[in-house]
């Protein structure tokens, strides 16, 4: 029985009040609990209905065992934390984990075409060139490695201090890394030619190349949101003070021409910015969205992940505290509030569809209808919370990434395909 909050137990005969009992703290196994339990006196409930919410030991082992993937990949020894798909076929999966180390695999039979060892800390990031000829890894020390498809062999490597985030050029061999001192890197690949995009010494939580491969957008941890002209090195937009976020970036995308990106905080909002102009032009907060009981309402509702639809005027903001919102672009309105039963990590629409996928803490994947706000299908099988995923472009499959130290294939079927 999962328990977060303390629970008191009240009886109906005698009213008396057994203890509280901390499930966290103390880890209780069934005999202790046998042995507290023991004395009570529970009379049947008189209303069946009360029992309504309360799971037999058969459901919860059904739920536990259900599986709906089509292959696990195990050969990590940690969480596995990061994911992504080859751009060019989508044939193949890259996953780092808490290990050390990246595997590059078959998303068809989880054969193990690559194994990218000698980093020092967990792998954290890992993805493939735009072109799928390289794959970068780097690690929370700050190493990053690339590696080549054909020869399988690392033809590169760079430290930087602690790393926050590393991104590929959209079109070009370059590689793009976010260190904890708020410097930007920028490296041709492999011949190493690089340049720095410095600001003041606060995390570059976050970072994205837009689609016109010019420019960048950095989201930093006082709030601020920079876009970098890449070839001359210099910020053309700075987004601060009120304009900015009152909390560190946890994430941003821009839509598909780059005209506009998406900010999300842990201030509990998201903000729209016009890349062209570095002006402001929309700001979302979902009110009251915050867990029942917790103290710090932003703290508990931190905007988690962020993504626009490529077929119709909307935008997912995915929370903390398990909603997931649907806005209107346009109007700027609430369209759907698509609730969770934990906290959502990360989300990702589909290519060509107003079909979002989101991943939570509570070990499932699911798909929403952003027309409708309902759930479209929902995929179990992981033992502990998926920390990333990733969805090929047909929308025919998920890879996810998890603290069971596993990484799933699941088939995403729907009945209107």
């Amino acid at each position: 029985m999962e328990n977060t909050e303390e629970n008191a137990i009240e009886l109906h005969g005698d009213e008396e009040i057994i203890e509280v009992i901390d499930l966290n703290d103390t880890e209780p196994g069934p005999d202790d609990l046998a042995d507290v339990l023991g004395d009570a006196d529970f009379e049947e409930s008189a209303n069946p209905e009360e029992d309504e919410g309360w799971e037999t030991e058969d459901e919860m082992e059904a739920e536990a065992d259900q599986d709906d993937s089509e292959l696990t990949f195990s050969k990590h020894t940690g969480s596995v934390f990061c994911v992504s798909l080859d751009p060019a076929t989508n044939s193949l999966a890259v996953t780092g984990g808490e290990d050390d180390k990246a595997f590059v695999w078959r998303v068809s039979d989880g054969e193990v075409l690559l194994e990218c060892s000698g980093h020092k800390d967990s792998v954290t990031c890992a993805m493939f060139s735009h072109d799928s000829s390289l794959v970068a890894t780097g690690d929370m020390s700050g190493l990053i490695k690339v590696w080549k498809m054909e020869t399988k062999e690392e033809i590169w490597s760079f430290e930087v201090g602690d790393l926050e985030w590393l991104e590929w050029h959209p079109c070009a061999p370059v590689l793009l890394a976010g260190a904890n001192d708020g410097s930007v890197w920028m490296w041709k690949i492999p011949a190493g030619d690089c340049k720095t995009f410095q600001s003041p010494a606060c995390q570059a939580t976050s970072g994205k190349v837009l689609p016109d491969g010019k420019r960048a957008v950095v989201g930093y941890e006082d709030g601020t949101v920079r876009v970098w002209d890449l070839k001359h090195g210099n910020a053309i937009h700075v987004i601060k003070g009120q304009d900015g976020h009152q909390g560190a970036l946890t994430c941003l995308a821009c839509n598909r021409d780059g005209s506009l990106v998406l900010t999300g905080s842990v201030d509990g909002c998201a903000k729209l910015i016009n890349t062209a102009t570095g002006k402001v032009v929309g700001v979302f907060a979902v009110k009251g969205g915050a867990e029942k009981g917790a103290k710090d309402e932003e703290e508990s509702n931190s905007v988690e992940s962020v993504g626009f639809c490529n077929i119709l005027p909307l935008i997912a903001v995915a929370y903390l505290d398990g909603t997931l919102a649907i806005y209107d672009l346009s109007s700027q309105a609430l369209r759907h509030r698509c609730p969770h039963e934990a906290g959502i990590v990360h989300l990702q629409w589909e290519e060509s569809s107003s079909v979002v996928s989101t991943c939570s803490l509570d070990g499932a994947l699911r798909l929403w209808d952003a027309r409708s706000g309902n759930m479209l299908s929902e995929y179990r099988g992981h033992a502990a919370e998926i920390l990333d995923f990733t969805v090929n472009r047909e929308a025919s499959v998920a890879v996810t990434a998890s603290g069971d130290n596993q990484a799933k294939v699941f088939c995403l079927q729907r009945p209107d395909r």
